[in-house]
């Protein structure tokens, strides 16, 4: 079956959204890279994308600008390619005469040197927020928690009130791909997020919110959810406070949580299931962080023959 891309691509869309269940997210960065490969060849037949193609179009993507940078990310344009490849696959599954996935080769990357905090930068961290603003209570629950559950951003933000035992110190939530994972705070971030909630008078669902900024509160009263982003400029101001020279992100704050695991006896296995992580060489990237501590473990346990 022939069909033009661009409405092979809405069909896809389509198909991620009501049989894959996919993230909202997910959905507009596939629907933002496949709409490159639009801009480049036009409104193709899927046919017509060939391995020519694609080499073509694999050039324009590396001399593509950005706003802070001159080409676009070895990492960025592997987004895009994969993409492509799942657009394929479900195009074998519709019967639309399409390129075989498996023909698309991504690019070779350099992965990224992990940026962890150690427990005297985590300290400082923590203790910038003045706590005795109810602003400032917000960000010290937030570091806390972040520092303490391995979430990522985008879950934290999505809390509200109700989804926190701070009893029990567990909680389920839903990260990428839809998938629910069990996280556990310790007591110190539920004391801190139980001292926060305390002291709000607003009925507002969301567990962080805002308190400065054009707009706090909408229509009916209610409080906006923090962002995304401005979490990743508090951090970062927070960091620069405590005098930490190195770049420090609320990802950075996993890194250390994960780091903080291992570093302490904790396995892969049960890392990799607290991060939520679905393949295990994900996790594998903090492995060559503890590599100082499994010398020093190396040193203490193991009995060297002497003659």
């Amino acid at each position: 079956m022939l069909m033009l891309f661009a409405k092979a691509k809405t069909d896809f869309l389509e198909y991620l959204e009501i049989e894959q269940n996919r993230s909202n997210k997910t959905i507009q960065n596939y629907d933002h890279y496949l709409t490159r490969l639009i801009d480049f060849g036009g409104d193709i037949k899927v046919s017509d994308i060939d391995p020519e193609l694609i080499r073509k179009w694999r050039l324009w993507l590396n001399r593509l600008g950005t706003n802070t940078s001159d080409e676009l990310q070895k990492t960025t344009q592997n987004y895009h390619l994969i993409a492509l490849r799942s657009f394929l696959k479900f195009c074998a599954k519709r019967d639309i005469t399409a390129l075989p996935a498996d023909k698309i080769e991504l690019a070779r990357t350099v992965r990224k040197q992990v940026t962890f905090l150690n427990q005297d930068e985590v300290e400082r961290l923590l203790t910038q927020p003045d706590v005795n603003t109810l602003a400032g209570l917000r960000d010290r629950a937030i570091l806390e928690l972040l520092f303490s559950s391995g979430l990522r951003v985008s879950e934290l933000v999505g809390l509200d009130r109700e989804h926190i035992n701070l009893k029990r110190r567990e909680f389920m939530v839903r990260g990428k791909g839809q998938k629910d994972r069990p996280i556990f705070i310790s007591e110190a971030a539920a004391d801190w997020v139980s001292k926060y909630t305390g002291e709000r008078a607003d009925t507002t669902r969301p567990l962080f919110i805002r308190y400065s900024g054009r707009k706090t509160v909408d229509l009916s009263g209610n409080y906006h959810r923090l962002t995304v982003r401005s979490i990743q400029r508090m951090v970062a101001r927070y960091a620069l406070l405590a005098g930490i020279t190195k770049h420090v992100s609320p990802h950075t704050l996993r890194h250390s949580f994960a780091t903080d695991l291992l570093m302490n006896g904790a396995d892969l296995r049960s890392v990799q299931a607290m991060l939520g992580h679905s393949n295990i060489s994900t996790t594998q990237i903090y492995t060559h962080v503890t590599d100082q501590h499994l010398k020093s473990v190396h040193d203490k346990f193991h009995r060297t023959h002497t003659d």
